[in-house]
């Protein structure tokens, strides 16, 4: 488990290098509006945190992703001045992909999924001693994602129910740890991809074939050890959501705030756009919207 001062303690680390990201209201609902962060995600939070807790070596970091911890790990490392190798998948959007190459990072694009290209940056941090920014599965990625929490807390003047997206499960471990059952958080994934939802029913990790147009964001063919007895502890239930309800809380997005979100971070909003998640009397809810890396032209013509 991660105590609350360790998630106070990477924020001290990281929020000069870190946007405070704004919530506003709306029709009664808070949007914590974590695609306004640098790279265009809140995973800058879990790859400062790492680095910062740990002297870099010369061969620099290594990170695999679908993405958007790539783009953040690679920006993390341009920003403190060292060297960033980054693996991912060849279903890996090419938008992603683009935007990591202008963080002067190395880029392998190898590895039909995920777990492929982690296995390969795994062997590149044997091969070289760099050192290794996991996406999810390392406490200082928990404790670092975790202070989305934090500022939650300080915008938000009364509980809520914190709906978050999910894959790998990085930012609702580090949430759930940080509010440890104080607010209601829910677990929203892509029916296609419900690595958490799945390790909860069988009451462990497990392994899922991730599909699906979040794929390269929430795209986690297992759920990380460290964060499952978070969830076991702290997450309050599961919600799956479908591709439809998932692109029409995308344009919901557009239409309503100009918010440009991918498909992962509007997966949290389309479990209330949709009803999947019904809102009890009386209940406060805040929406993790908490990414907007994708083609413009993919959302404005929803």
């Amino acid at each position: 488990m991660i105590a609350r001062q360790a998630i106070q303690e990477a924020y001290s680390l990281i929020r000069s290098y870190i946007r405070r990201t704004p919530v506003i209201e709306d029709g009664g609902v808070y949007f914590k509006l974590e695609l306004l962060q640098h790279t265009g995600s809140f995973k800058p939070r879990g790859a400062f945190h790492r680095m910062l807790a740990h002297r870099v070596p010369d061969a620099g970091v290594v990170a695999a992703s679908g993405g958007n911890h790539g783009i953040a790990t690679a920006y993390a490392a341009q920003r403190l001045g060292c060297h960033a190798e980054i693996f991912v998948p060849r279903i890996s959007s090419p938008v992603k992909v683009e935007r990591l190459r202008g963080y002067a990072a190395s880029v392998h694009v190898e590895g039909a999924v995920y777990q492929e290209s982690l296995q390969l940056s795994k062997e590149w941090a044997e091969r070289t001693g760099a050192l290794v920014v996991h996406a999810y599965d390392q406490w200082e990625t928990l404790a670092g994602q975790g202070t989305v929490g934090l500022e939650m807390e300080e915008q938000i003047d009364a509980p809520c129910t914190v709906l978050v997206a999910s894959g790998g499960g990085g930012l609702i471990g580090g949430i759930a740890a940080w509010f440890a059952g104080r607010w209601k958080v829910v677990n929203v994934e892509p029916a296609e991809s419900a690595a958490i939802a799945r390790a909860l029913e069988a009451g462990r990790p497990v392994t899922v074939k991730p599909a699906g147009i979040a794929v390269d964001s929430l795209g986690a063919t297992q759920c990380g050890e460290l964060m499952f007895p978070i969830a076991q502890r702290f997450v309050a239930e599961s919600v799956l959501v479908e591709d439809a309800e998932i692109r029409a809380a995308q344009k919901d997005l557009w239409n309503r705030f100009r918010l440009m979100a991918e498909p992962g971070g509007a997966t949290a909003y389309a479990a209330l756009l949709s009803g999947r998640y019904r809102v009890a009397a009386g209940e406060r809810v805040v929406v993790l919207v908490c990414g907007s890396n994708v083609d413009p032209a993919s959302v404005v013509g929803l």
